[in-house]
């Protein structure tokens, strides 16, 4: 089954990790894919006539409105947003936690999607149809005493989708959260993890695949998957 041939698609963060190999994934279904990251651009490593790159920030409005804009101008409107820009800092200890960090992680993983959503959705709403994934991350759903405040912000980004999926059911909008476990990627930095047993970037490509080529009268409202290895330890 394949219902993304020119389907025209929004993606945050697609320089590396997760977003790269989706962005990749996706233009091998023949999507149109126009990727939203702060670094690097996909289409300086990549020449392809389907995508397109934007260099900008999620947590900033002016660039998150430019990005739109750009692509509106690319591509003609938006069909599928996939928020999948985020930050993961530690905070093992809270009480000499930096402010700065808090600050990071809510405006990325939480101010991010919201300003992205809204975007998207005035575009969507009038037709009536659309697609808007957020990758959130396990980390969503189960609290990790190294990381509370990662956790707090990827509690807020479900709980946003949650209710906005609510919101727009009736407008023929659906709203995913895609909540992998540990996935082997830029995330861990020199962390020392056993990266043997986590989930690889192409494994959560795959699932967001899934979830876009699925009938328009499907809705998946959340899809939670680990490594079997991790989960055994």
């Amino acid at each position: 089954m394949n219902n993304l041939q020119d389907k025209i698609i929004f993606i945050t963060g697609a320089s590396g990790g997760i977003g790269k190999a989706t962005a990749l994934a996706l233009l091998e279904e023949g999507a149109k894919v126009f990727d939203f990251s702060r670094t690097h651009q996909l289409a300086d490593e990549i020449s392809h006539e389907n995508l397109r790159s934007f260099r900008g920030d999620v947590s900033q409005e002016a660039d998150v409105q430019a990005g739109f804009a750009a692509c509106i101008a690319a591509f003609g409107t938006v069909d599928v947003l996939i928020n999948n820009a985020g930050i993961g800092l530690t905070t093992p200890d809270l009480s000499v936690a930096e402010l700065d960090a808090f600050e990071q992680m809510m405006n990325i993983n939480v101010r991010g999607v919201f300003l992205c959503n809204r975007e998207a959705l005035k575009l969507m709403k009038p037709r009536q149809t659309g697609h808007i994934v957020t990758v959130i991350s396990m980390g969503g759903q189960r609290t990790n005493p190294t990381a509370p405040v990662y956790c707090a912000s990827k509690f807020g980004a479900r709980g946003l989708s949650s209710g906005l999926a609510d919101q727009v059911l009736k407008e023929g909008i659906r709203v995913t959260d895609v909540n992998p476990g540990p996935t082997d990627s830029n995330y861990w930095g020199d962390r020392k993890v056993a990266r043997e047993k986590f989930l690889k970037v192409e494994d959560v490509a795959r699932v967001i695949v899934f979830v876009l080529n699925q009938p328009e009268y499907i809705i998946i409202r959340e899809i939670n998957f680990d490594n079997m290895k991790f989960l055994a330890q």
